[in-house]
């Protein structure tokens, strides 16, 4: 099988572990191919040119060459400045990590997603960093497949009217209340709207979009908690 080499191409590295005594293995996601897994020789070197550049959060410009489901970095190369992640700004870009881990299949790019993440990232250190967030969760539902029904609601198929109450349904979306009784997560129309436009400025609403997005992501990570998603709750009640 003949090896398939990408030049700097622009990528995040999402994780990395230490292999045998000088080296790593690194998880990146690279725009135009999606998430990769490359092997980094000798990158634990104290002179390793590489040492210092590969971190989460920094844009970076990487080449590798690939023959088997690991491939090698052969090179890398700033492509702008790392993002002064701090405190909960930092645990939070520390699960969108950890979600594209859990969720993305390797070497299926998302070009919008990536750009996604990486305004969702700048945003982190803005004034409404929990909106940008949930934009990021949306986004990322909508490109894995499965994205959320906002805007037509059961029975009948009626448009959401933002006065109006529903029961979420995660298969097939928001049910009216009636007399008829029906499972789900009790949302407001005004929540499904807004989110639906990505306005999420009233803390009401933003608060209801994290529980139904929340809800939805965990549907597809067969019952394992997110480390990160952990700490962010334990960090919320002041632990």
């Amino acid at each position: 099988m003949k090896a398939e080499r990408v030049s700097l191409t622009p990528g995040y590295l999402l994780h990395q572990h230490a292999w045998r005594e000088t080296s790593r293995i690194l998880e990146i996601w690279s725009r135009e191919q999606g998430r990769i897994g490359l092997v980094a020789r000798g990158v634990r070197r104290p002179r390793s040119p590489h040492r210092s550049l590969l971190q989460s959060f920094a844009p970076l410009l990487l080449s590798w060459t690939q023959r088997t489901e690991l491939g090698n970095l052969t090179g890398a190369e700033s492509g702008g400045s790392p993002i002064p992640l701090r405190g909960r700004p930092l645990m939070a870009a520390f699960y969108m990590n950890e979600l594209l881990l859990r969720l993305l299949p390797r070497q299926d790019s998302h070009p919008v997603l990536y750009d996604r993440y990486a305004v969702t990232l700048r945003a982190l250190i803005e004034p409404k960093p929990a909106a940008a967030l949930r934009l990021f969760e949306k986004h990322l539902l909508d490109a894995l497949g499965y994205g959320l029904n906002l805007t037509r609601a059961l029975p009948g198929d009626k448009p959401v009217e933002a006065e109006g109450q529903y029961l979420y349904d995660l298969e097939s979306g928001p049910r009216a209340l009636g007399g008829r009784r029906a499972s789900g997560l009790l949302v407001g129309g005004r929540m499904l709207l807004a989110l639906h436009a990505e306005a999420l400025d009233d803390a009401e609403d933003l608060r209801a979009a994290k529980r139904l997005l929340r809800a939805a992501l965990e549907r597809h990570l067969d019952g394992r908690a997110l480390k990160s998603a952990v700490v962010m709750r334990a960090l919320s009640k002041g632990v």
